[in-house]
């Protein structure tokens, strides 16, 4: 099971986006997911189209870390449904599950939280399987959720828009994660820096991006993402962008679906998820 964290030091780059387009590209692809949406804000519940019910969110669950049953309190994306019944359907069932997020999740969201309360997360997914992959969606900070869930991950994403702000705060997150990585995660990877909300008619755009590939070398992934117009539609909609109409949303469709590729072996897990479904 590949656990992957996308963060980003500063807001408004578009993070929980980026982990909707990777959900949907594993969607599509008939990939066992979990989403846990660590970020108090809960906007990728929202995006995910999970309807209220019985389950306990992720704060809850982590505060009772050893005794939570993280299995019997997912809640399944209501992207599934409408890609069982899309024509372009995988053969077999289709998984997306979202540990549902919550404000009450930010009472870990602080820096001092101890060795003990870093591993909450790491506790909660040790008795999970039936996944390939889980994805969680952190704060843009480097507090304790964020810390909490890179302890529990395999790799970090980063999420950085080309301008300046934006990339100094990705650089001074890829110094975080050494010094994370020799305190307390030594197996922890990055999976690299995605640039998301790319204009390419943009002069500024241009600069940022031949600027990051001067910092961050072969970390900085292909493809970029585009600025789609009618991404706030799409995610107001709580659809997948795979099950967006028009050449828009099929474009940005692709591109995840090669993001997807580049930072997980998104082939052999479903491979994997397909031989361990009953004949």
């Amino acid at each position: 099971m590949q656990v992957v964290s996308i963060s980003s030091l500063k807001g408004g780059v578009g993070k929980t986006s980026v982990t909707l387009g990777l959900a949907s590209a594993a969607l599509a692809a008939g990939v066992p997911t979990l989403v846990i949406d660590l970020d108090p804000h809960a906007d990728a519940t929202t995006g995910l189209g999970v309807k209220p019910s019985h389950q306990r969110d992720i704060g809850r669950l982590l505060k009772n870390a050893r005794k939570a049953d993280l299995a019997e309190n997912v809640a399944p994306s209501g992207w599934v449904a409408a890609a069982e019944s899309s024509p372009a359907s995988s053969s077999g069932r289709n998984v997306l599950d979202v540990a549902v997020g919550s404000a009450y999740s930010g009472i870990y969201d602080r820096p001092d939280l101890s060795r003990r309360d870093l591993r909450r997360l790491s506790t909660v997914l040790s008795r999970v399987n039936g996944y390939s992959l889980v994805l969680i969606d952190c704060p843009p900070s480097l507090n304790g959720l964020t810390r909490m869930a890179w302890t529990a991950s395999n790799r970090v994403l980063l999420v950085a828009e080309p301008s300046l702000f934006s990339v100094a705060g990705t650089e001074r997150t890829m110094r975080a994660i050494d010094l994370f990585r020799e305190e307390f995660a030594p197996d922890l990877k990055t999976a690299g820096v995605v640039a998301n909300r790319v204009r390419p008619s943009s002069n500024e755009h241009n600069y940022r991006l031949a600027e990051m590939k001067t910092m961050f070398g072969n970390l900085l992934l292909s493809p970029t993402i585009m600025e789609q117009a009618n991404w706030q539609q799409i995610q107001g909609a709580a659809h997948s962008v795979h099950q967006w109409p028009g050449e828009s949303a099929r474009h940005a469709a692709s591109l995840f679906d090669d993001l997807l590729k580049n930072i997980t072996d998104s082939g052999r897990m479903r491979s994997r998820a397909l031989r361990r479904q009953p004949s």
